[in-house]
């Protein structure tokens, strides 16, 4: 909480569509390693986001925002991302305000644990973190749906 305001706490769910391939992509890749192709697991690629939020997994859900930011893809041994991210609400009660989110992705884990860093707007000074939970990925099209979780105190 700000100084001389009151703490307050909000759980936070959206739902970020992902879209890695085709004219519709929502993630690129911006650089990459000299091992990044040698690399079972992408090490050394950096990707640049900006992925729809959704209020329910469907992508015809309201729409709340966008995730921006980028990914570094940091795991020798494992599909491991460095997120710096931010979620930018466009609607609901939170309209015009930023949750910050940066730390380590273990994307195959289920119930990620990710740190939330800040935020602007109604979450200026906020901490707390993510639950993170891949709900679908369809390996064909490159599409995936997460569900973010927040805890807030702001």
């Amino acid at each position: 909480a700000l100084l001389g305001s009151e703490e307050k706490f909000a759980k936070i769910t959206v739902f970020v569509q992902d879209v890695g391939g085709g004219r519709q992509a929502t993630i690129w890749e911006v650089a990459h390693a000299a091992i990044t192709g040698k690399s079972k697991y992408s090490f050394g690629k950096v990707s640049a986001v900006d992925d729809l939020l959704t209020a329910g997994p469907d992508k015809s859900s309201q729409a709340l925002g966008r995730l921006q930011g980028t990914f570094a893809y940091t795991g020798l041994n494992e599909t491991s991302l460095t997120a710096n991210i931010n979620f930018h609400l466009t609607s609901g009660p939170y309209s015009g305000s930023t949750l910050c989110v940066a730390g380590r992705n273990p994307v195959q884990e289920s119930n990620r644990e990710l740190p939330l860093v800040g935020g602007t707007g109604v979450f200026r000074a906020a901490r707390g973190y993510a639950i993170v939970n891949t709900i679908s990925f369809d390996k064909a099209t490159n599409y995936a749906v997460l569900q973010y979780t927040f805890y807030v105190s702001y």
